[in-house]
């Protein structure tokens, strides 16, 4: 995937992520790519330890996997900041 894929998917994995876990009035558009992207190669990594593959491609299971690890990413900084 190209880098203008990366910043896409990371931007709706995200946004999504950030309203699941009520963060989004705190966060701005930056801060939802860049979370996402990292939730890519969180969930990637978690997936791939299950046997599953990670981020491929743009499309609704690479979308998926990102969101998970960006839930996982931001429950972390939300557990370390209190």
């Amino acid at each position: 995937m190209n880098l203008i894929g990366w910043i896409i998917l990371g931007g709706l994995a995200g946004w999504i992520a950030s309203k699941i876990m009520g963060t989004s009035k705190r966060q701005g558009c930056l801060m939802d790519v860049l979370v996402g992207i990292a939730g890519a190669f969180i969930g990637g990594f978690i997936f791939s330890l299950f046997g599953a593959t990670g981020v491929g491609g743009f499309d609704v299971r690479s979308l998926l996997v990102a969101i998970v690890g960006a839930v996982i990413f931001l429950w972390l900084v939300k557990t370390f900041r209190r």
